[in-house]
């Protein structure tokens, strides 16, 4: 009697099934691994324009606005890679910048991650901090 070789429907389909769950799961994970990984565009952004707001404030005693740091735009500033926009918020004490707060917005396909916003002030505080993200983030934010 003479066999046939080759998978029969049912077998093909278990396979079908096992790969689509491995999709289903592996496909998300790596969505929040590429936020992540695009996260640290937006975090270089703000510690470049913390240490140059540093830098102006050893100088003239008071932090500055984007141009005086020596970035080109005078409202926002955009990352290398373009995920994240910045912009600066000076703090008025008695008519001299004593404060600072700088805040990266996500842009284009980065928009959508959980983090939000990054932002660092002149404290050295970062936000969202480290007990307010959730599990969507693929760890923490800064």
């Amino acid at each position: 009697m003479h066999r046939r070789q080759g998978f029969t429907l049912i077998e093909l389909m278990v396979v079908v099934a096992i790969v689509a769950i491995l999709a289903a799961v592996a496909v998300p994970a790596y969505g929040r691994y590429a936020y992540r990984a695009r996260r640290v565009d937006g975090q270089e952004l703000l510690l470049r324009i913390a240490q140059a707001q540093e830098r102006h404030y050893t100088v003239h005693q008071r932090y500055g606005d984007l141009p005086s740091l020596g970035f080109s735009a005078a409202t926002d500033a955009a990352s290398e890679k373009g995920y994240y926009v910045a912009q600066v918020e000076l703090t008025d004490t008695q008519g001299t910048a004593q404060g600072y707060v700088a805040m990266a917005t996500p842009q284009a396909i980065q928009a959508k991650d959980a983090c939000g916003n990054l932002s660092i002030d002149s404290t050295g505080r970062k936000l969202p901090a480290a007990s307010d993200i959730s599990r969507n983030t693929n760890g923490a934010c800064w």
